[in-house]
């Protein structure tokens, strides 16, 4: 049983994530907006997935 099947999706959220803040933080006009933007980046996936299962009336 492969115990590092799982690794490559952390890995792929992982850099994910820092794209998100990093396009998140270039595009805030304040401290707060760029806070706003780092809460943004760590729930972008259920986002994604919420819109994707509305777009797909489940």
């Amino acid at each position: 049983m492969s115990k590092g099947a799982g690794a490559a999706g952390g890995g792929v959220y992982g850099l994910a994530f820092i794209g998100a803040v990093v396009y998140y933080i270039q595009h805030a006009d304040s401290f707060v907006a760029g806070l706003l933007g780092v809460l943004k980046a760590i729930i972008w996936p259920a986002m994604l997935v919420y819109k994707l299962l509305e777009f797909l009336h489940m």
